[in-house]
């Protein structure tokens, strides 16, 4: 090893700990420890931008009782979200895409298509509250900072052997989606999904949901998935059966929760 790569991969070593070490936070309920190194101010304007362009490019539902019915549960969940500060906005699109997503600073959109398996309000506050728990546990922000680290190591790397590298900006296009279909973030991994689903059922029994329709809808989304056609939902938010029982298992928490509030 010559001693420029040497030198390289100790500044390397060096910036990762620095890295580590300004970057740390903690997700909400489950205090995980997370690497975020990206401010949540640009993760909002992001969420802003991308929300913006999938509503320009899919029109609103013209249902006004779907409408009305994810305003209402979306006010509920975004009341004890603790995030006061973000400027929440909740709409209907006009799609039969069985998907929903939300964006940092609190942009959430649901599909016409995933109404009737959500089967009652208690049931879209499942899925409004699992992906309104992505942005407050910034999700996207951790899975930009993960990308960010691997492309620093990357660049190293073509600085000592001089092979090209992609722009900055395709790794941030990358970890938030942009310009895919439909601007919604991309997959979470594993990890980040059942935390989600922690943090989703707190808060939908927080805000008066009952929390023993969380298990309920995914079940009822099984069997979806094994008809003829996989829903949208599900091929950005993989589940199986362990899901239904980690969601039982923390069942009783949940409900101490619940009845506190009914």
């Amino acid at each position: 090893m010559t001693l420029h790569r040497r030198q390289a991969l100790k500044v390397l070593a060096a910036s990762s700990l620095g890295i580590a070490a300004c970057g740390c936070h903690s997700a909400p309920i489950t205090g995980r420890k997370q690497l975020i190194m990206m401010p949540e101010n640009q993760e909002i304007a992001l969420g802003v931008q991308a929300y913006q362009e999938t509503l320009s490019a899919e029109p609103e539902s013209q249902d006004p009782k779907i409408r009305e019915m994810v305003a209402r549960v979306g006010e509920r969940i975004a009341a004890v979200a603790g995030r006061d500060d973000f400027q929440w906005e909740f709409k209907a699109i006009a799609s039969p895409q069985q998907n929903a997503f939300c964006l940092p600073g609190g942009k959430v959109a649901v599909y016409e298509g995933i109404i009737p398996i959500c089967e009652s309000e208690d049931g879209l506050a499942v899925v409004m509250s699992h992906e309104v728990a992505h942005a407050l546990a910034r999700h996207g922000g951790e899975r930009m900072s993960h990308s960010s680290i691997a492309q620093n190591v990357k660049n190293m790397t073509s600085a000592i052997t001089q092979q090209k590298v992609p722009e900055k900006h395709e790794l941030l296009m990358q970890a938030y989606g942009l310009g895919s279909q439909y601007l919604v973030l991309m997959p979470y991994n594993r990890k980040q999904e059942s935390e989600a689903d922690h943090i989703g059922l707190m808060l939908m029994a927080k805000a008066g949901f009952d929390p023993r329709e969380a298990p309920k809808f995914w079940n009822r989304f099984s069997l979806v998935k094994d008809g003829d056609s996989t829903p949208e939902f599900f091929s950005t938010h993989p589940s199986d059966e362990r899901r239904s029982s980690e969601l039982l298992a923390l069942m009783d928490e949940a409900m101490v929760v619940y009845n506190a509030k009914v």
